[in-house]
């Protein structure tokens, strides 16, 4: 089954059944957003009157950098990430709407949620704050903000933001790339830092992200220091 045909039999389904009990022909119209509503159902999706919803663990892709949300769906597509509905639905997708997919979520900026406060202790939290903003020298982990932006929110055109990521999520992450679940383009370099870290270090990490807010202008960097601290194969220098 092609990847339209899935897609067509997801999003539009509700709409048939409606129409039938209604006695009328559905009226769905043949848009990339109609489309895409299998991805909004569980990313940043909106209610009736716009507003977007609050994820609790899937990841906001809306205003992510296109290169990077391009990069994942063919990770996805290829293997490299194993989540089973995310594989299933690009399965068969070429290069072209990927990229069509990825640009279309790139523009589309929804407002962030407010963050919630976190319920760790105040030490784990400075630990997380460390870690994100200075690093770790002794265990050779770079700080987040020396590849993902100084606020957080990513850098264009393949390097994501942190800012607004659940906990949960984050945490799942960390989880997939020690366990080699999760792989990036050679050299992984987020393999490599969540080999270096320890549990109670990615806790911490997770924790102090996810409770920050969000910049008011939440928009990629366009640039960031050069050569990154890790050789990174899907943000090459």
């Amino acid at each position: 089954m092609t990847f339209c045909a899935k897609l067509a039999r997801f999003t539009l389904l509700p709409a048939l059944l409606a129409a039938s009990a209604a006695g009328a022909a559905p009226q769905v119209p043949d848009t990339l957003a109609q489309r895409l509503v299998a991805c909004t159902s569980c990313h940043a999706r909106k209610d009736a009157q716009g507003t977007p919803g609050t994820e609790h663990y899937f990841p906001r892709i809306s205003g992510k950098p296109a290169g990077y949300l391009y990069n994942q769906l063919v990770n996805f597509r290829d293997g490299r990430r194993q989540y089973p509905l995310m594989t299933w639905m690009v399965d068969h997708m070429p290069d072209a709407y990927l990229r069509e997919i990825a640009d279309y979520f790139a523009n589309d900026h929804l407002p962030y949620p407010t963050p919630t406060p976190a319920d760790v202790p105040a030490a784990v939290l400075e630990r997380g704050r460390q870690l994100a903003t200075r690093g770790d020298a002794t265990l050779k982990v770079p700080a987040c903000m020396a590849c993902h932006g100084q606020q957080l929110t990513g850098v264009a055109p393949a390097i994501p933001g942190l800012a607004g990521l659940p906990r949960d999520y984050i945490n799942a992450q960390f989880g997939a790339w020690r366990n080699k679940v999760r792989r990036a383009h050679a050299p992984d370099c987020m393999a490599t830092i969540a080999a270096r870290l320890s549990v109670a270090d990615v806790a911490a990490v997770s924790s102090w992200l996810s409770s920050q807010p969000v910049p008011a202008d939440a928009s990629p960097a366009q640039s960031v220091t050069r050569p990154l601290p890790l050789a990174c194969g899907s943000s090459p220098d």
